[in-house]
């Protein structure tokens, strides 16, 4: 586990080089959009086919789902009810409702449960994050952040959903799948290059996206609730549904795993989007996901 998450550590570090130095004269937030846009449309799309089309699905897949959706509604509700003790305003209170309650289920989560259990552990980070996670985020999360935020945006939920690539990609992956279409060689093969470039992609953006300048003692303080819910509350609200639920073994272990997971870095570009407190989240994200290094080997300890 500690190597796993040394490797993850370093190539986080190069996108944090990268903010630094700005390599080839290409800012962190340019580049960042370029990698980030490429992995979308392209590479994870492919990654999640290539893993949906030949995972074996049925119960699981519906229990991975449901303990993921118990995660966040828990974390959402716990946030409500502390966020109504603070003095924020409204784009503060929304930038840490949205913080606490969407784990890094993919850019984080999906490269260290590769790395622990191959194949299945990508098949639970996707499932995790396609099949409830990003439902709830672009729905019940856009509804939430357009309602506290300053914007004159028009929300169409249905429409966010149909607009994730991922998204399809999963739906033709089950398809495929659930109808016993074999996968062939060729597009084994080609779906499997394409994918592999989305790990280390998706891990050196997750660098860039982080902003250690904004770690202040003031900030701190004020997202101090996000961390506890984010990485304590939720993965104990994982554990007991994954277990009412009877999950066992190492699949239990990688969904408490993707629940115990940081702050969300998508949540930017909602924050920026509708005009919550950026800064705000952006300290929740960066502070989850150094802290993450530590809680996440003490959950894997925990488990075994």
């Amino acid at each position: 586990m500690m190597s796993v998450l040394l490797q993850m550590a370093a190539t986080i570090a190069m996108g944090l080089l990268w903010r630094r130095f700005e390599f080839g004269g290409w800012s962190a937030e340019r580049a960042r959009g370029a990698l980030t846009t490429a992995v979308y449309y392209f590479f994870l799309p492919a990654l999640v086919l290539a893993v949906l089309w030949r995972t074996p699905l049925g119960a699981d897949t519906f229990k991975i789902s449901l303990s993921a959706a118990t995660g966040v509604l828990v974390s959402m509700a716990a946030m409500v009810l502390v966020g109504r003790m603070m003095t924020l305003t409204r784009p503060q209170f929304g930038a840490l409702l949205l913080a606490a309650s969407f784990p890094n289920a993919t850019y984080m989560g999906l490269p260290l449960l590769a790395s622990l259990f191959g194949d299945p552990g990508k098949a639970v980070a996707i499932q995790y994050d396609l099949f409830a996670c990003t439902p709830l985020l672009l729905s019940v999360g856009i509804m939430l952040a357009a309602r506290f935020g300053n914007h004159s945006e028009q929300i169409h939920p249905v429409k966010s959903l149909l607009r994730v690539p991922p998204l399809w990609a999963a739906v033709v992956g089950s398809l495929l799948n659930l109808t016993g279409v074999p996968q062939p060689d060729w597009a084994a093969a080609f779906l499997d290059r394409m994918g592999g470039a989305v790990v280390p992609i998706m891990l050196i953006a997750l660098g860039m996206s982080l902003r250690v300048a904004t770690l202040l003692p003031r900030h701190l303080s004020m997202v101090s609730p996000v961390l506890i819910i984010q990485l304590i509350l939720m993965p104990i609200a994982v554990l007991l549904m994954a277990t009412l639920l009877g999950l066992t073994g190492d699949l239990r272990m990688a969904v408490i795993l993707e629940g115990a997971m940081p702050v969300m870095v998508i949540g930017l570009v909602l924050c920026d989007r509708f005009g919550l407190d950026t800064e705000m989240f952006a300290t929740a994200a960066t502070a989850s996901t150094v802290l993450a290094l530590l809680t996440l080997p003490l959950w894997h300890y925990l488990l075994t």
